[in-house]
Order: structure tokens, then C-alpha cells, then sequence
């Protein structure tokens, strides 16, 4: 009797190129882990650029998958896992370990505050970037709530402070209100700036590459300085646009 022929079946195969949003995640989590790490040993300001890296490495692995066309499932919930590592737990872990009084129930409970409100924000942003929720996205231009890269920035703005100025007194209880303020800018409704929108003319790309070298040598000569103009910068953003959007629902009521 004659053998049935066999099929085979052709085992799909993916790009090496096409891993590499992936891989660039999960090094933004190695990174961020690294700082939980460095925080352990003292070492907090290495640990706070091990945050900033992850920050770095979060806003080029989006669109690195899109230039190469290998979006994926995965890597969607790759990067919200690696979002709240790296952004819900690590500064709130950080802050603990640098400032608030370890023995305060009350300091605790702010850095679970802090990161329930981080993954309560991821978590309405992956429901808002389905395709059936249209109604509840925010403006072009725009985040609703602080996302949690920039929930991180602002948590870390006492540490960044005390570099800058180390005389300057930072109780716990100041740092402790400060990481519950942060958490609940991230699950408000607070329309926020978002730079995915922001479009550069391509006569002016040059500049902006030129610019970018500059502000990166910037950073390197004065990190803290840096970190704390743009903390600022982002706080004044914040307020201007709270400011637009009770103007708008102040006119709407008229």
C-alpha cells in the first residue's frame, strides 16, 4: 500500500530585523532593573540614569517597529510591561530608598499610590488605542493624563532639586505628596502635550539633528540642570494646558 505523501509544513520565519523593537524594550527594562539595582547600593544617581535611559530607549522602540513594519501584539503589552517597571515601580522604589523614611507606613503607602495610579494609566491608554474605543481618545496633539514616562520625570524633580542645590531641606513627608500629586496627574483626565504629533519640515531637519547634538552635550556636561529645566518645562506645559482646557469648558457652559 502506498504511503500517503507527507506534508510539510514550512516553519514560519521572522526577520532578525523585525526583533529589534523588542529587543530594544526589553533592554529599557534591563534598564530599569538596573537602577532598582544601583538604588539598593546608594548609587542613586547612576540609578536615576538608568531610568532616563530606559525613558530613551521606551520613546525609540515604538517607532523603530514602525519604520520596520513589525508591529506586533506582543510587543504592544511588551511595552506596557516594560512602561510600568520602568516608570511605576523603579522611581517610586527609588525615592523610598533615597528620601522617605523606610520605617513610615505613610511612605509606603504613597509609592503604592504611586504605582497603582501608573498601571491604572497604562492600563486606560491600551483600552483608549483599541480601534472600538474612538470616543475616549484624546485630541490630536494630546495625552489624557500624564503618561508614565513623564509621571517618572516629575517624580524624580526632588532628587534632581537636591543635586542642583544640596542645601536645599527635602523632607519625606514633602516627597511623599509629591509622588501621590504625580500619580493622580496620571489617571486624570487633564489633556497633556504629546510630541508624536509634532511634525518638522524637512528643510528643517537639519537643524533639529544639530540641535539634538547639542542639547545631548548639554545633558552630559550638566545632567541635573538639564532634568530640572525640563521638569519645569514640562510642569509649565502641564499648566497651560489645564489652563486652555478650563477656559474651553468655561465657554462651552456660556
Amino acid at each position: 500500500m502506498p504511503r500517503a505523501p507527507r506534508i510539510r509544513r514550512r516553519a514560519s520565519r521572522l526577520p532578525l530585523l523585525h526583533l529589534l523593537p523588542n529587543i530594544v524594550t526589553i533592554g529599557a527594562i534591563c534598564a530599569g532593573l538596573t537602577g532598582l539595582r544601583l538604588a539598593l547600593h546608594d548609587r542613586f544617581e547612576a540609578a536615576v540614569l538608568m531610568v532616563l535611559l530606559a525613558a530613551l530607549l521606551d520613546g525609540l522602540d515604538g517607532p523603530l517597529a514602525r519604520l520596520l513594519k513589525s508591529e506586533s501584539k506582543i510587543g504592544a503589552e511588551l511595552d506596557s510591561l516594560a512602561d510600568f517597571v520602568n516608570f511605576g515601580v523603579v522611581p517610586g522604589f527609588l525615592l523610598y530608598l533615597w528620601s522617605l523614611d523606610n520605617t513610615s507606613r505613610l511612605s509606603w503607602i504613597a509609592v503604592l499610590i504611586f504605582a497603582v495610579c501608573a498601571v491604572l494609566r497604562l492600563a486606560r491608554f491600551n483600552v483608549t488605542a483599541r480601534e472600538d474605543a474612538q470616543e475616549d481618545r484624546p485630541k490630536p496633539g494630546t495625552f489624557t493624563g500624564v503618561p508614565a514616562p513623564g509621571g517618572a520625570l516629575l517624580a524624580l524633580a526632588p532628587f534632581s532639586l537636591v543635586q542642583n542645590f544640596p542645601t536645599l531641606p527635602m523632607p519625606a513627608g514633602a516627597v511623599a505628596l509629591w509622588l501621590v500629586v504625580v500619580g493622580l496627574l496620571m489617571i486624570s483626565r487633564l489633556p497633556t502635550p504629546s510630541l508624536k504629533w509634532v511634525r518638522i519640515p524637512r528643510d528643517s531637519a537639519r537643524f533639529l539633528i544639530v540641535g539634538l547634538v547639542a542639547f545631548a552635550a548639554v545633558a552630559s556636561t550638566w545632567p541635573w540642570v538639564v532634568m530640572t529645566l525640563a521638569q519645569m518645562g514640562y510642569i509649565i506645559l502641564i499648566a497651560w494646558s489645564a489652563r486652555g482646557t478650563a477656559r474651553e469648558e468655561f465657554s462651552d457652559e456660556d
